[in-house]
């Protein structure tokens, strides 16, 4: 599966944004999703992540009751609306994906790039 990841820009403390993550080649459905943040001199984290069918999510601590994932897999698409931003959320997000099956994360989108002011 190919992944890319859209939606990035420059936002003031407390605005919102959504990203998307658009697939193509391999069944989308077959694929747990996830959104991944990097910011400088820090390490990767997942932000959230959602099951291949949407019933099951996970979020980062800090970005739970702010941050929502979601996917419709009729259109190969993944989001994740982001909400009340915060500074600290400024990063590279970069959407990724799990086949059914498989341990690791092994599909990647290139990142875009969030930047809260405040």
């Amino acid at each position: 599966v190919q992944l890319q990841a859209s939606g990035g820009g420059l936002v003031q403390a407390g605005g919102s944004l959504r990203l998307s993550c658009a697939a193509s080649g391999r069944t989308f459905s077959s694929y747990t999703l996830g959104w991944v943040r990097q910011a400088p001199g820090k390490e990767r984290e997942f932000v959230a992540t959602i099951s291949y069918s949407g019933s099951t999510t996970y979020y980062l601590d800090s970005v739970k009751g702010r941050f929502t994932i979601s996917r419709d897999n009729a259109k190969k698409t993944a989001y994740l609306q982001m909400n009340s931003l915060e500074p600290e959320d400024t990063a590279v997000y970069y959407c990724a994906a799990q086949l059914i099956g498989r341990r690791d994360f092994g599909y990647w989108g290139q990142g875009t790039l969030v930047t809260v002011s405040s």
